[in-house]
């Protein structure tokens, strides 16, 4: 199995505080509390997710994802984004 190895601890010495960890459970860390705000153009979301090619290309728009990368929202409007994480509970996190 493939593993990133990841600080679980906030102790000094790193030697004693390293773990492996999947990738599986890398990405389930924040399911369901955090979600990642993005901004994209629309081709790159085109691109991405086929079922995404209703989208006009040529826009700037902020797409959030879950902690998984799952997609759950699409806006050219951030605040709006940001209203929808709010509603569900979750933390956004910016990603660049």
């Amino acid at each position: 199995m493939t593993g990133f190895r990841v600080c679980l601890s906030k102790e000094t010495d790193m030697s004693e505080s390293i773990n492996t960890i999947s990738q599986t459970d890398l990405a389930a860390i924040g399911e369901g509390h955090l979600a990642y705000l993005r901004k994209m153009s629309s081709d790159e979301i085109r691109a991405r997710f086929p079922a995404a090619q209703a989208i006009q290309p040529g826009l700037s728009l902020w797409a959030l994802f879950s902690a998984d990368g799952t997609p759950l929202a699409v806006s050219d409007d951030r605040g709006s984004i940001l209203e929808s994480a709010f509603e569900n509970e979750l933390q956004t996190v910016s990603i660049h």
